[in-house]
């Protein structure tokens, strides 16, 4: 009998996010994957390390996490690892920074292995969520649209999609944000959106958008916040 693939969403960033499903389910599994940088640590291992148990087995798909390169290559040779694992009867689970299907990198393994193996997906926190959680900012209220637009979109799409929406998540900001600084302001919508980068981790910071425009290097693990009405319960 084939072993079952488990898609684990470990959130943002804060370990303490991480759902009583996805602990129950790490305890037990033998083997893990997960996304990894060329170099370095991956940070969705470092979410959920507590609870991994000890000997278990780790598949690392080491990528650029450049948003212009694809990692093709890489996803199918995780997956290749990952079914020689499954076909043998035992579980994986593969970690996922947030949500497993909402911009997860698990998405892409899933597109490859779902329709040979058993698959379930545990949802996870998404950074939107955390976002709007940290800010103290309701994304949407009443019978409000909200549109979630990755920023390396080009600058009219952008502005398209944010003339039309009542409320808004600007995410994977990086060297984006001065072009979606200037699409706020054209819209005059830039006193009412808010900016946080690298939430729920060490390095955390909220601050004013003005302020984060003028550094050199933005993150990309950034997000910014708007509604048209300014706070949405209003």
């Amino acid at each position: 009998m084939n072993g079952t693939l488990f898609g684990i969403g470990v959130g943002p960033g804060d370990p303490e996010l991480l759902t009583l499903k996805a602990v129950r389910l790490l305890s037990r599994v033998r083997v893990v994957a997960y996304p990894a940088p060329l170099e370095g640590d991956s940070m969705a291992r470092t979410i959920a390390a507590a609870h991994l148990p000890a000997g278990v087995e780790e598949i690392v798909l080491r990528m650029s996490f450049d948003p212009a390169k694809r990692a093709d290559d890489v996803y199918d040779a995780g997956a290749s690892a990952i079914a020689r694992h499954l076909e043998a009867g035992r579980d994986v689970a593969v970690l996922c920074e947030g949500d497993p299907l909402f911009f997860g990198s698990f998405l892409y393994l899933f597109a490859r292995l779902h329709e040979r193996f058993s698959v379930e997906v545990v949802p996870g926190v998404s950074s939107m969520m955390a976002c709007a959680a940290l800010l103290g900012h309701p994304l949407t209220a009443r019978d409000d649209a909200l549109v979630v637009i990755p920023a390396p979109r080009p600058e009219e799409e952008i502005e398209r999609l944010l003339a039309g929406a009542e409320a808004a998540a600007i995410m994977k900001l990086g060297r984006h944000l001065p072009k979606v600084w200037r699409v706020l302001q054209r819209l005059g919508l830039d006193q009412q959106a808010l900016y946080i980068e690298r939430a729920g981790l060490p390095a955390q910071r909220i601050r004013p958008l003005a302020e984060a425009v003028r550094d050199p290097a933005p993150p990309y693990f950034a997000m910014i916040l708007v509604h048209r009405r300014g706070k949405a319960w209003n």
